[in-house]
């Protein structure tokens, strides 16, 4: 994975990791550090099928909660999944997408937005 393609979550100084990351922690500090996510697996939380999607976004759309564990420290994330081939508990890696949603479909500039992200892989 390159370092353009990263799944960045933010490390503070309690410890906590937050993903995304916000300028500010948990315990009101300022980040120390970032964390890859993209090089680690997660554990499949909860998941659902959207099937009424916004504009450019594909139907059916399969969406997990996932928890990554972050040398000990629980990190969750929310994502679009490759497959609706998944239970509550498989464990999934993220895999980097060009285009998580047609960007000629909506209303805002193609230049005004980001289209790529990850979505998760059952391992």
């Amino acid at each position: 994975m390159t370092a353009e393609h990263e799944m960045e979550a933010y490390r503070y100084p309690d410890g906590s990791i937050t993903y995304p990351g916000h300028p500010l922690g948990p315990g009101g500090e300022e980040p120390i550090g970032t964390v890859d996510l993209s090089e680690y697996t997660a554990e499949v939380v909860t998941w659902t099928t959207a099937t009424a999607t916004p504009p450019g976004v594909r139907q059916p759309n399969h969406l997990a909660i996932v928890e990554f564990d972050v040398d000990g420290e629980p990190v969750r994330a929310i994502g679009q999944l490759t497959t609706e081939d998944v239970a509550i508990g498989d464990e999934v890696r993220p895999v980097y997408c060009d285009e998580l949603r047609d960007p000629d479909a909506g209303i805002r500039e193609k230049e005004s937005q980001e289209w790529d992200g990850f979505r998760f892989e059952p391992v």
